[in-house]
C-alpha cells in the first residue's frame, strides 16, 4: 500500500470529486471491486506457480513470447509515466508554500534527490521508502480520526455529514459523472499488483499471497473511500479545486491553522514515496528484461556491491526528465495528461493478467490439475469476463474527455514501438527472445556484468 498510495489519491481525487461529487465514493468502490478481481486472478497464478517476474512470466508461458515482452515493457512504461505524474503533482504541492516557484523546478529537484537515494544502495532506498510510506499511511489514519472528532463535536467551520447531499444531492452529475471519473480512479489503484511480483521471493507464498490479496480490498476501502468520505463531510465537495490537494483544502477550511501545512508535508512525502518506489521498480524491470534478452545487455550491469542496477536506473531517470519538460510546458494540465497515459498502460497490464489467468485455468482444466489450485479465482470464468468488461469500459470513458483522450492517441504509437522492438529482439537474439521466470533476487544473476 505504501507504493500504491500516491498523488492519485492525494491530488487526483480533486478531479474525480469535481466530476462525480459525493458519488465518487461509488466509483472508488466499483474500482476497488474491479481491482479485487484482478488481484484474485493474479493470486491464483502466483500461489500455484510462485515465480519472480510474476505476470510477465505467466504471460509468456500461457499467452506467448510477445505477450511476455509486451507486459514487461508496458509495465516499465506505466511506472515511468506514473512517476512523471507524481513529479507534476509535487510541483503543485510545493507551490502551496512557494507560489512563485515554477512547478518544473520542484519536479527537477525531486528527481535528482530520489535518483541519488536509489543509486547509493538498496538500503538507502528501503530506509527512505519505509519512512515515506509510514508518514502517509499514519497520516490518513490520523485524518480519519481527526475528521471523526471534528464532526462529532462540531469543531469545524461548516463541517457536517450533510455536506454529502446538500449541494444537488449525492449524484449531482448523475451516473455519467461516475463513469467519467473512472479513468482517474483506476489510476489511483496503480501499484496494488506489486503484491504478485513478490511471489517468487516469499517464504511461504501459498499462505502470504492469499492473505495479502484478500486484504487489498479492505485497505483500499479504508484508505481511499474512508479518507474521501471524511474530506467531503469536512468541506462541501464544490470547494475542492486543482490548486492544492483536497486534503489540504479540507483542513484549511475547517479552521485548524497548522493542519494545512502538516497535510501538505504529508502529501509531498506521499509523492516522493510513490516516485521512489517507481524509480526502484523501473530499474529492476529493465534488469529483468535484459536478463531475458528482451532489452539491451547493458541494463544487466549492476554496481560492485551487487545491489543496484544503476544503468537501468539512470536510463529511467533520463526518460523521466521528459516529465519535467511537460511540467514546464503544461504546468496546469501535466498531471491529468500524464495520469491518463499511465492509466492506459496500467489497464493493459491488468487486462493481460485477466487474459493470462483465463488461459492458465484452461490449461489446468485440460491436464486435470485445476482441482488442486490453492487460491482459485471465485466465479470463474464469469468474474474474468466481468473484469475484462470493466477494463474496456474504463478505456471507452477515456474518449469522452480531452485530458484523457490524449492517452488513446498515444497507445497505438506505444504498441507500434513494442511490435518493432519485439521483431528486433527476435532478429538480434534468435531463440532467446522469450520471457521466462525472471530472476530479481540478488546477489548477481548468472551472466550479470559487474561494473
Amino acid at each position: 500500500m505504501g507504493g500504491a498510495i500516491g498523488s492519485g489519491l492525494f491530488y487526483g481525487s480533486s478531479t474525480t470529486i469535481s466530476l462525480a461529487g459525493p458519488a465518487v465514493l461509488i466509483g472508488y468502490i466499483a474500482g476497488s471491486a474491479l481491482m479485487f478481481v484482478v488481484m484474485r486472478a493474479l493470486g491464483e497464478m502466483a500461489t500455484a506457480e510462485p515465480l519472480s517476474g510474476s505476470f510477465s512470466a505467466y504471460a509468456h508461458k500461457y499467452a506467448g513470447p510477445f505477450a511476455g515482452f509486451m507486459v514487461g515493457w508496458t509495465y516499465w512504461f506505466s511506472w515511468i509515466v506514473v512517476d512523471m505524474a507524481e513529479l507534476a503533482a509535487l510541483g503543485v504541492y510545493v507551490a502551496y508554500w512557494a507560489p512563485g516557484l515554477p512547478h518544473w523546478a520542484s519536479a527537477l529537484a525531486a528527481l535528482m534527490v530520489i535518483l541519488c537515494v536509489n543509486l547509493v544502495n538498496v538500503r538507502s532506498f528501503g530506509e527512505a521508502e519505509f519512512w515515506f510510506a509510514l508518514v502517509k499511511v499514519m497520516a490518513i489514519l490520523a485524518l480519519i480520526a481527526c475528521g471523526a472528532v471534528i464532526l462529532a463535536f462540531h469543531l469545524g467551520h461548516g463541517a457536517s455529514v450533510g455536506n454529502l447531499w446538500r449541494d444537488r444531492g449525492l449524484l449531482p452529475h448523475g451516473t455519467s459523472g461516475i463513469l467519467l471519473a473512472l479513468p482517474l480512479i483506476m489510476f489511483s489503484f496503480g501499484g496494488t499488483e506489486l503484491v504478485g511480483i513478490t511471489a517468487g521471493e516469499a517464504t511461504n507464498p501459498q499462505v502470504t499471497i492469499p492473505r495479502a490479496v484478500n486484504n487489498v480490498i479492505w485497505r483500499i476501502l479504508l484508505f481511499y473511500v474512508g479518507a474521501l468520505l471524511f474530506i467531503m463531510m469536512l468541506v462541501p465537495w464544490t470547494s475542492v479545486g486543482l490548486t492544492a490537494s483536497p486534503f489540504v483544502i479540507a483542513f484549511r477550511d475547517v479552521g485548524i491553522p497548522a493542519a494545512p501545512g502538516i497535510i501538505n508535508f504529508v502529501v509531498i512525502t506521499a509523492a516522493l514515496s510513490a516516485f521512489n518506489s517507481g524509480l526502484y521498480s523501473t530499474g529492476r524491470m529493465l534488469l529483468t528484461l535484459a536478463e531475458n534478452h528482451q532489452a539491451p545487455a547493458r541494463f544487466r550491469t549492476i554496481s560492485r556491491n551487487g545491489k543496484v542496477p544503476y544503468v537501468g536506473i539512470l536510463f529511467s531517470a533520463g526518460v523521466l526528465s521528459i516529465g519535467v519538460v511537460v511540467d514546464l510546458v503544461l504546468p496546469e494540465r501535466a498531471f491529468l495528461y500524464l495520469s491518463s497515459i499511465a492509466t492506459v498502460s496500467l489497464i493493459t497490464t491488468w487486462t493481460m493478467i485477466l487474459v493470462t489467468q483465463w488461459l492458465f485455468r484452461k490449461a489446468k482444466l485440460s491436464d486435470g490439475t485445476s482441482a488442486g489450485l490453492r487460491f482459485p479465482l471465485f466465479g470463474w470464468p464469469f468474474t474474468t469476463y466481468a473484469g475484462l468488461t470493466g477494463m474496456a469500459l474504463v478505456v471507452v470513458m477515456m474518449a469522452f474527455q480531452a485530458t484523457t483522450r490524449i492517452a488513446l492517441y498515444m497507445a497505438p504509437v506505444w504498441f507500434g514501438l513494442l511490435v518493432a522492438g519485439y521483431a528486433l529482439s527476435r532478429r538480434s537474439r534468435p531463440g532467446t527472445q522469450a520471457l521466462g521466470a525472471a530472476k530479481l533476487s540478488f546477489p548477481l544473476p548468472t551472466g550479470t556484468r559487474k561494473a
